[in-house]
């Protein structure tokens, strides 16, 4: 096993076969630098790893015994961890950097060190209680990291593998966490750990949303209303499977930034009418799909643009929940309305692999960019629920432990 920095430890040494006991306190101090992770105690290993491959003689019991102890003492520290802690719905200030005790992985379960943990507008909306959620809490649903510990009995992961996971369980904003091994995937080498947790749900959402929910084909025309986060990868990816795409932002600046996305047309819903310009744009014959995240704001907008059979894709309502729709408005024109959800479309564990796997193969392909605009220190999460609330920052902003 290596430790880095050339230290490494033979588990098959003279040293473990004559000492049957002393090969029993080695396994603990084994287990205790696996738990601290592959990126910290390089004393440690070093010390141990020289012991083991010069240590000629036993040692006193006594000896073995107190150092055992410490040992065990150890392995107790480490399993506190820092994390966020939500004990109040409210403001940004109830979000609290605490300890936390993390527990051994049980059956079907990994222990992971996160490195990076992406932060998502729902994050706000748990710590409000417009989510519900039971208090205490972790909140974050979104995280890459190392597998420093593994479940008995369970195959098909390691320590040390880079894995990912976006959606159950709730709790990305520590330092630490289980999970269960059938909710995390492998990230390729050849993305970075940011871009990864960044890109996890956001780029999965907009899988399921283009491929699955509403299946973009070449000819169609889709409109995607506030063109950020998920609508930056939906307009790349719509774009990429040959759709004409309108984008709807609020700024001249953001136009810019929704032309580099992919968008054809792109509408200042602040300044422009909107069924005006679709219809403008599409020779009064509307759109095939939108994809609209705002809700209240825009739904009436959105479906008076959609074609006879067109789909209104609802999957987020950040100016608040639409009113209810009279099923009479949608027999208008035969309109299909769905307000899907990620967690079910990936119900399989099948279903996760195929998303996160056409996900990564278009950022490999360099079909979807990420351009992460924030990163913070994830103790100072509260910040950064600061500042997405007031329009401080916008787009892929990810928290690093």
């Amino acid at each position: 096993m290596s430790f880095g920095k050339g230290w490494s430890f033979n588990h098959t040494s003279d040293f473990y076969t004559r000492y049957s006991e002393e090969l029993e306190e080695q396994y603990v101090e084994d287990d205790l630098l696996l738990q601290l992770g592959f990126d910290a105690e390089i004393e440690i290993a070093r010390h141990y790893a020289q012991r083991a491959t010069t240590r000629s003689t036993p040692f006193d019991l006594s000896e073995k015994r107190k150092k055992r102890s410490k040992v065990q003492n150890k392995i107790a520290q480490s399993r506190m961890v820092k994390a966020i802690r939500v004990h109040e719905l409210g403001g940004p200030e109830v979000l609290k950097w605490e300890d936390v005790e993390i527990g051994e992985p049980k059956d079907g379960e990994i222990r992971v060190k996160n490195k990076a943990i992406g932060f998502n507008f729902f994050d706000v909306y748990f710590r409000k209680g417009v989510y519900k959620a039971s208090t205490p809490f972790t909140p974050g649903m979104e995280a890459v990291g190392v597998v420093t510990a593994v479940g008995p009995g369970l195959t098909g992961r390691k320590l040390g593998d880079i894995v990912a996971y976006a959606g159950t369980p709730m709790g990305s904003y520590a330092e630490e966490q289980i999970l269960p091994a059938k909710e995390v995937v492998t990230v390729p080498s050849s993305i970075d750990l940011i871009t990864a947790a960044a890109i996890m749900l956001k780029g999965m959402t907009a899988q399921y949303l283009v491929r699955r929910c509403f299946k973009v084909e070449p000819g169609h025309t889709v409109l995607v209303h506030a063109v950020g986060g998920v609508g930056s990868l939906l307009c790349q990816w719509a774009n990429a499977l040959g759709a004409t795409v309108i984008g709807t932002v609020p700024t001249q600046e953001n136009a810019a930034q929704a032309k580099d996305d992919g968008c054809h047309h792109v509408i200042l819903y602040k300044e422009e009418d909107l069924v005006a310009r679709v219809n403008e744009i599409t020779s009064g014959k509307g759109v095939e799909v939108v994809y609209d995240s705002v809700g209240k704001d825009t739904f009436e907008g959105s479906l008076a643009c959609l074609k006879i059979r067109g789909y209104m894709v609802s999957y987020g309502h950040s100016s608040g929940i639409p009113d209810p729709v009279p099923l009479s408005v949608l027999a208008r024109k035969s309109l299909f309305l769905t307000r899907p959800k990620l967690m079910q479309y990936n119900l399989t564990r099948d279903e996760l692999l195929e998303a996160a796997g056409e996900l990564f193969a278009k950022v490999e392909l360099g079909q979807l960019r990420v351009r992460v605009n924030h990163t913070y220190p994830l103790s100072q999460a509260a910040q950064a629920h600061a500042d997405i609330e007031s329009r401080k920052i916008s787009g892929f902003v990810v928290l690093i432990p």
